[in-house]
């Protein structure tokens, strides 16, 4: 069958993003992407636009079309300094919020509004005005997997990469951390500082278990497990190292365990394992299926659209923008 000549001048135009990618993407499925991420990449041009993606989107995300990539205290520091006219959020709208916050004068997209988070989603505005109630005075610290109203009710954010850091540099003997029950108690375990917890989950992590790390670790002699602080105690306790998408990425590229498994969402193996051909990754495959409704198709139409916009109320994105400037200024 003939190939549309167009589409002949977009496969030649992306061949070089696919060398990077060929080992984790097949051959069968690359021309499917290819006109996809040439009009995105022309469009990020005219549009002054730049893609934000996290760790858990698709390679052909990731590698051919991302100019920011990271877990989420990367990606927001580095939102921070783009000059771009607009920001497309690959990732959830939590994150895509945070965008907008710290940069109220840009454009920020999210491809599918709906592209959710259940950490996000189990926890309201209302629910932290009644933990102070209930703890009068102790600082609330929170996870920026929320909305902007959980936010604007906090003290401070925090990521996994430095939750840690965030909950001692308040200086109090207790805080209240939210959202993320399982994040909560790891916490609590590296501080002095007591840790009132809430139980919020992610429905990616919660899934593993320690009897299914045992097994692969059975099964696949001299492999390295590395898991996420959102995953449950038992999985962390039967984990090799513990850290964010960040941290754990950073362990892979200096250590080169021969094996490894990344308890954590199966794309993030994926778009290492592009980069790192000397380890052999091992694929629980949980997929988080709020970000898998993040698509080439789907941003390539917010870039030509310039929709979904992010917008937040202000007077609730002035006190969101404070808890998150206060984490980012930790550390510096």
């Amino acid at each position: 069958m003939a190939i549309n000549p167009q589409h002949a001048a977009d496969l030649a135009k992306v061949a070089p993003l696919y060398e990077r990618v060929k080992t984790v993407i097949p051959d069968i499925e690359w021309p499917v992407h290819a006109s996809y991420i040439a009009a995105i990449n022309d469009l990020k041009v005219t549009q002054n636009a730049v893609i934000l993606a996290h760790n858990y989107q698709t390679p052909e995300i990731f590698h051919c079309v991302a100019d920011i990539t990271g877990d989420s205290l990367a990606l927001a520091r580095r939102a921070v300094d783009t000059d771009a006219d607009v920001i497309v959020l690959a990732g959830v709208h939590f994150m895509a919020e945070t965008a907008k916050l710290l940069n109220p004068d840009k454009v920020v997209l999210i491809p599918d509004v709906r592209a959710g988070c259940s950490l996000a989603e189990s926890i309201t505005a209302e629910d932290v005005r009644a933990l102070r109630r209930k703890h009068p005075g102790v600082p609330v610290v929170t996870y920026v997997n929320t909305s902007a109203e959980v936010k604007a009710e906090s003290d401070i954010c925090c990521t996994s990469g430095n939750a840690v850091e965030i909950v001692e540099s308040l200086g109090s003997d207790k805080v209240i951390f939210i959202p993320d029950e399982y994040l909560a108690s790891y916490v609590a375990e590296q501080t002095d500082v007591k840790i009132i917890p809430w139980q919020g989950h992610c429905e990616v992590h919660e899934r593993f278990t320690a009897d299914e790390l045992n097994s692969f670790r059975s099964s696949h002699a001299g492999l390295t497990i590395i898991a996420h602080p959102e995953c449950p105690p038992d999985v962390l306790g039967a984990a090799d190292f513990v850290g964010s998408t960040a941290q754990m990425q950073n362990f892979v590229v200096e250590k080169r365990p021969s094996k490894v498994l990344m308890v954590t969402e199966c794309s993030m193996s994926d778009n290492i394992a592009a980069d790192i051909h000397d380890v052999e990754f091992i694929r629980p495959c949980n997929l988080c299926p709020h970000m898998k409704r993040i698509t080439l198709e789907n941003i390539q139409r917010s870039l030509e659209t310039l929709e979904p916009a992010v917008e937040i109320d202000p007077s609730v994105a002035e006190r969101a923008r404070a808890a998150v400037e206060r984490m980012l200024a930790v550390g510096k």
